[in-house]
């Protein structure tokens, strides 16, 4: 009897480990994708949106079965790395992405950042998707950079126009953080505002990151009388105090950003006083939304518990990376593959209705296409959650 349960129960293991075996045998080949953001400090919403946008991105795509490219199925695994606005960690982390082998970067989500890890990124053969600006990352010689959105200059002479068209703005002042991400936007809104045919009528008015009180700061400003207060450059955690501030000092005038914001961190930290902050939305609306896209809304918000509005845009940043790997899988180990892919890759939209594309645009900005065709959504904030003020697109 002894010896008949043995040999069932030695049966019984060695089936259960040829069925893991089998199971191991089965599972997909890992592809990584690797995040550098900024996911603390008063900046980090818009890291955050990143990381997590990817992750439920992932998961998506992994339980649907992976991605295929080049006869080969993949599972998506994220890896991240939190630059904390750190020029210097941010290296770090590239360097990091490096070591595990993976080609392809999500961030980082700042100037500094993202002009400090250019180096490695060109030296190691890794193509990053920044959401920073300056145009010197995206102009050649420079080659391996991709911006992951639409860009202060590109958004601002938009915002501008529909406001003097719209609302007769006719004056606009900036005030900017001393930090370079916020005054080089400074600079460009000042510039896009005057070939706009607006009057600049404050420009040089700056405070410091660490700044709590800001009535000194908006005072000499708001006795300019501007038709719109330009926050250049504006953190999430310090909008809805400049705004509340602003307000509280009887500026009645019209607030606006070409930053994305966060609807909770405005409704928190200003209330009603929020009321018509005009911003840079995600690039979707609900008549714009797929299926696809109000599925992916659906499981981040029961991922995470929320859902910013900025994701909209900071989901694109994985598909155009899957996309254009799929349609030239030689970029899976060489990203100058990739580079060659770009000038006439195109695909599906899947996040917007209609024949929409996914496609690398930048020509007019960059002398090349080194951009992601996203549309540019400009959002007005009321009663805690942000409305379509106006969508364009970008060339």
């Amino acid at each position: 009897m002894k010896k008949r349960n043995f040999i069932a129960t030695s049966l019984l293991s060695a089936l259960m480990a040829a069925g893991f075996c089998s199971a191991a045998l089965a599972a997909n080949p890992v592809l990584k994708i690797g995040f550098v953001g900024v996911t603390s400090g008063p900046a980090a919403s818009w890291g955050i949106s990143n990381q997590r946008s990817m992750e439920t991105s992932a998961d998506l795509i992994n339980e649907a079965g992976g991605v295929k490219i080049g006869g080969t199925t993949y599972d998506v695994k994220i890896v991240a790395f939190d630059d904390q606005k750190d020029p210097k960690r941010a290296i770090a982390g590239m360097e990091k992405m490096a070591q595990e082998g993976i080609h392809y970067v999500v961030g980082p989500n700042v100037d500094d950042g993202a002009a400090a890890v250019r180096p490695v990124a060109e030296q190691k053969g890794i193509m990053y998707f920044p959401y920073a600006f300056p145009k010197s990352l995206y102009t050649k010689p420079a080659s391996n950079a991709v911006l992951g959105m639409v860009a202060n200059y590109q958004s601002g002479p938009a915002i501008y126009k529909y406001l003097m068209k719209e609302k007769a703005v006719k004056k606009v002042a900036f005030v900017a953080a001393n930090e370079s991400d916020p005054l080089s936007q400074r600079d460009s809104g000042a510039v896009a505002a005057k070939a706009a045919g607006l009057q600049v009528v404050s420009a040089n008015v700056t405070y410091q990151v660490d700044t709590t009180d800001f009535t000194p700061v908006l005072l000499p400003v708001i006795k300019t009388a501007p038709d719109l207060l330009v926050l250049s450059g504006v953190s999430p955690a310090q909008a809805p105090q400049l705004i509340r501030s602003a307000r509280e000092m009887g500026y009645k005038g019209l607030i606006s950003t070409e930053t994305a914001q966060d609807a909770n961190v405005l409704k928190e930290g200003a209330g009603k006083l929020a009321d018509g902050f005009i911003s840079v939305g995600g690039a979707s609306t609900p008549q714009l939304a797929s299926d696809k896209m109000r599925e992916f809304v659906t499981r981040y918000k029961k991922k995470f518990g929320e859902y910013n509005d900025e994701s909209n845009t900071k989901v694109y940043a994985l598909a155009y990376i899957l996309e254009t790997l799929k349609a030239n899988p030689k970029g899976m180990t060489n990203v100058k593959e990739f580079q060659k892919t770009m000038d006439s890759f195109q695909a599906p939209n899947p996040y917007m209705v209609g024949d929409a594309k996914l496609k690398y645009v930048g020509m007019t900005s960059f002398g090349q296409k080194r951009q992601v065709s996203v549309p540019l959504v400009v959002n007005v904030y009321k009663d805690g959650k942000f409305e379509t003020l106006f969508v364009a697109q970008v060339d």
